[in-house]
């Protein structure tokens, strides 16, 4: 799937059968669905899970358990914006 594939399912009601789990939470995410992004992203026990917990707990406003969760994920707090941050993730796991 393309960036663009991807952009353009967030018209649906639901996402591609075909997206990771990773792809799920953030597609979740984009539709304001923040509970069932943050479900999918506490189910998956890996870095790149712990990644995309870590950003939702930072768009939660939660930076303390956001900081725990970018440590799990060997990744620095992100200077960038929640909107920069979130499609870095979602080309990186298109790529």
């Amino acid at each position: 799937m393309t960036w663009q594939e991807f952009a353009n399912s967030l018209s649906q009601t639901m996402p591609p059968a075909e997206l990771s789990p990773y792809l799920q939470a953030l597609w979740f995410d984009a539709k304001n669905d923040w509970d069932r992004a943050h479900e999918i992203a506490q189910d998956v026990d890996d870095r790149t899970g712990s990644w995309i917990h870590a950003y939702l707990h930072r768009k939660e406003g939660d930076l303390g358990n956001a900081a725990y969760w970018y440590r799990r994920a060997g990744k620095p707090v992100p200077s960038s914006t929640l909107r920069e941050e979130w499609e870095a993730m979602v080309k990186a796991l298109l790529a």
